[in-house]
């Protein structure tokens, strides 16, 4: 069946040079992108496994990418807490929620057809990214703190975000940002900030849920986060200067939202047609 979920034993896991090479550059994006916006590590990372480096079989890119994002999101947290960006508290509820959650969407997500879970995941991107967009004037409010009026809802929007993240095999950035901003009203840069404490967590959860079915290639993880590293340096400069012009760090993360899953529907038709 096209698009059927390849078993760890079916698929090839010797990658040439030009692999790797093509590996550390797609960590350099992520990286960059996770820096710049706190999520959309994942939406860049499994396109770019499967399609630029070849990696054999989405749930092996999801895997691998998984626990490249993780490691990539803890680099770019130290940079983001060391310029006053983290609510840690809110990070703490978030990301304890959202673990739960990651665990029982990654055991769902596994059984799912390969393709069919870019193809959810593409429509899903859409969605967050129109949601982004009519945000694009909001400023948030600088003060915003998580409390006990507000927990329940941190706590759901957690549970709710992990659960997609395991289940696609992303940190989910893309969708804790938002889920920080509608829970709190933080502005964009503290969720950003908040959002790698979670995007860490809910990243390695789903890795090593993943690499318990054989489904991560090791090597390549490493290149990838290697990469990851130097790219995440940028983005975490390029944050601060876009956050001081309002509207412009909402826009340039639905505008990427809206790209990356455009082109993975129009992979996906094509897969189907062939």
């Amino acid at each position: 069946m096209v698009g059927a979920p390849l078993s760890p034993k079916a698929c090839p896991m010797v990658l040439d040079l030009s692999q790797y090479l093509l590996g550390a550059f797609s960590g350099s994006l992520v990286g960059f992108t996770l820096g710049l916006f706190g999520g959309g590590g994942s939406i860049l990372a499994v396109p770019l496994l499967v399609y630029l480096v070849g990696v054999p079989g989405a749930h092996m890119a999801i895997g691998t990418s998984a626990l490249a994002v993780a490691a990539n999101a803890a680099t770019n947290l130290v940079s983001h807490a060391r310029h006053g960006n983290v609510k840690w508290r809110c990070a703490a509820l978030y990301s304890g929620a959202g673990v739960l959650g990651a665990l029982g969407g990654a055991a769902v997500g596994k059984a799912i057809d390969g393709q069919q879970l870019l193809f959810l995941f593409a429509i899903l991107m859409l969605v967050v990214g129109v949601l982004m967009f009519r945000r694009r004037g909001s400023t948030g409010d600088a003060g915003a703190e998580c409390n006990r009026e507000n927990a329940p809802k941190v706590l759901g929007f957690g549970a709710v975000t992990g659960a997609f993240s395991g289940f696609f095999g992303i940190g989910g950035g893309f969708l804790i940002v938002p889920g920080l901003i509608a829970s709190t009203g933080m502005p964009i840069l503290n969720a950003v900030g908040s959002s790698l404490v979670a995007v860490a967590a809910f990243g390695l959860t789903t890795a090593l849920s993943y690499a318990f079915s054989g489904y991560v290639l090791w090597t390549l993880a490493l290149v990838f986060i290697a990469g990851g590293i130097a790219g995440g340096l940028v983005g975490a400069t390029a944050a601060r200067g876009l956050a001081e012009k309002k509207g412009a760090l909402n826009m340039a993360f639905a505008g990427l939202i809206f790209v990356v899953a455009v082109y993975m529907l129009y992979k996906s038709a094509m897969t189907w047609l062939a």
